[in-house]
């Protein structure tokens, strides 16, 4: 009866399938293999893909209806962990290049392989995060194997600690002089073109860009500024490859 009993779960336990890792634990082993001082091997992850490509398999297994069970948490750091694994994915498929954008229509190609459809970057981002979570540190999450982008985390986003984990990449990019800086002489407020892109998120969520930086530059140690205090002018945005 024992031996029968056992059986019956190890059967029910395979139909269902194993429970998904919402550690990420594989994406984090490749990040932390090939990101390197916010640079990435490209090389050397095109020479060994093999565990990328596992890691987007099992995400491409999971169905609508288990994603639709989970928290705004699990979601999240869901499809930020697809949309930078999939990037690096599209990267080396097509590596060397000096840009994302010498891949012809990088953003519109349908190969992303979720809930047994392939999408496109953009819609994973666009309709899917952007939509979906009134929450627009997804864009400091997200990557588009740019030097101008928020850094590639060296970790995957893991729902247990997705706040602090995007608070922090708001903090190191904010912090970033070449992206983002504050001219008090001059009286400008010099941001990345993301906040000119992406301003309706920004505004919808705090009222203003200026609000929505503030508590990330105080807690970064740069001064804060007040709506209107400064003139915003947005730096040239670098779209040379992230990599080493």
């Amino acid at each position: 009866m024992k031996k029968l009993l056992l059986l019956f779960f190890a059967i029910t336990l395979t139909g269902l399938g194993a429970a998904f890792d919402h550690t990420h634990s594989d994406f984090t082993a490749v990040l932390k293999k090939r990101v390197k001082n916010e640079e990435v091997d490209y090389h050397e992850l095109k020479a060994s893909p093999g565990k990328l490509g596992a890691y987007l398999v099992a995400l491409s297994e999971v169905t609508e209806k288990e994603f639709e069970s989970w928290n705004d948490d699990r979601q999240k750091a869901f499809l930020i962990n697809l949309y930078n694994a999939a990037t690096l994915k599209l990267v080396i498929d097509h590596y060397p290049v000096k840009s994302i954008k010498d891949i012809r229509s990088p953003w519109k190609q349908k190969r992303v392989k979720i809930f047994g459809r392939a999408v496109s970057l953009d819609h994973v981002e666009h309709e899917m995060l952007r939509k979906n979570y009134d929450d627009p540190r997804i864009h400091f999450g997200v990557n588009c194997a740019s030097g101008g982008c928020p850094a590639l985390r060296g970790e995957a986003f893991q729902a247990a600690k997705l706040d602090s984990q995007l608070d922090e990449q708001a903090r190191k990019f904010l912090a970033d002089g070449n992206k983002n800086r504050i001219d008090s002489g001059k009286g400008i407020l010099y941001l990345s073109p993301i906040f000119d892109w992406f301003e309706g998120d920004f505004v919808g969520k705090s009222g203003s860009v200026e609000k929505f930086i503030a508590p990330f530059l105080s807690s970064a140690g740069r001064k804060s500024v007040e709506a209107g205090s400064l003139k915003i002018k947005y730096t040239d945005y670098d779209w040379s490859l992230n990599g080493r």
